[in-house]
């Protein structure tokens, strides 16, 4: 007689484990990007000297024991400028994604459910688009002075009209489906109907989105700092430390490749992250997969 058994329910931690192991390039995304806000959290602890300590007796002195990423040419400590220069990236590509993901979604919405709404956003939008973005966030930075959160705001202005696109996208094709219909000869109110059957249906094109964001906003950031536009020089960020090192690329490469190298496997880590909640949000990726 055979007895058959039956597997324990899994919990959602183990299931969110099994998937992540089946996504490496997940799992590296999200392990990096972890180890990055740790690194942005505990800068003053992982640095080794003042970001801001000028030593002119060691200007452009190649990596060492006592200075691991070399110095710059004021002497500045460069593994401390790279770390505090985390935080300035992950602040602004974080609560870039945020806001311009939370501003998008509510503008589409309602521009996507309501008609005569939708022509004059979608204007508006087509209009501020038609405006190469590096171009339009310099304009926007030159109008107040230098600070992270002028960046943010710059950049959050620039990202939110591809939000908006997209959430409008997704709203265009649910707001003819039946249930949207039922719910308001029910008399579900307007909002109601938006927030509880609309709005929730967008949730997963959002978070691939503001991943993407997320990435642009740093990228968008590094190079508004490197031409000086972005943050000001006396704030560590990878842009402005870029900035600082090109007149000695050729002949001191270093104090470029690592603020570069971080950027990078900023961005890539980010991506990745992006790209395998796509595949795993997506019933059509992973149908194409089995």
């Amino acid at each position: 007689m055979t007895v058959s058994t039956i597997d324990p329910p899994r919990s959602g931690l183990s299931r969110s484990w099994t998937w992540l192991r089946r996504n490496p390039a997940v799992l590296f995304g999200l392990t990096v990007l972890l180890l990055l806000v740790l690194m942005a959290i505990f800068a003053p602890l992982l640095g080794t000297v003042d970001p801001k300590a000028v030593s002119p007796f060691e200007r452009t002195q190649t990596p060492s024991a006592k200075h691991w990423f070399g110095t710059d040419m004021l002497g500045r400590d460069l593994w401390s400028r790279v770390v505090y220069g985390t935080r300035v990236s992950l602040t602004v590509g974080f609560l870039v994604a945020i806001c311009s993901t939370v501003l998008g979604a509510l503008i589409g919405v309602f521009s996507g459910f309501i008609r005569w709404v939708d022509a004059i956003v979608m204007r508006l939008m087509d209009g501020l688009m038609s405006i190469p973005s590096i171009l339009l966030a310099i304009a926007l930075i030159t109008l107040s002075s230098a600070s992270i959160w002028n960046v943010i705001l710059a950049i959050t202005i620039v990202e939110t009209p591809r939000t908006v696109r997209l959430v409008r996208g997704v709203v265009l094709s649910l707001r003819d489906e039946p249930y949207v219909g039922a719910a308001q000869i029910a008399g579900i109110s307007m909002p109601g109907v938006i927030f509880r059957h609309i709005l929730p249906n967008t949730f997963a094109p959002l978070l691939v989105q503001a991943t993407y964001i997320c990435a642009v906003a740093i990228i968008s950031e590094a190079s508004l700092s490197f031409i000086g536009a972005g943050v000001p020089p006396s704030t560590p960020s990878w842009g402005n430390i870029m900035a600082e090192g090109r007149a000695l690329w050729q002949i001191k490469p270093h104090i470029i490749a690592f603020p570069a190298i971080a950027l990078s496997i900023t961005v890539l880590a980010i991506n990745m992250l992006g790209d395998g909640l796509r595949d795993a949000l997506d019933p059509r990726m992973s149908t194409r997969r089995h």
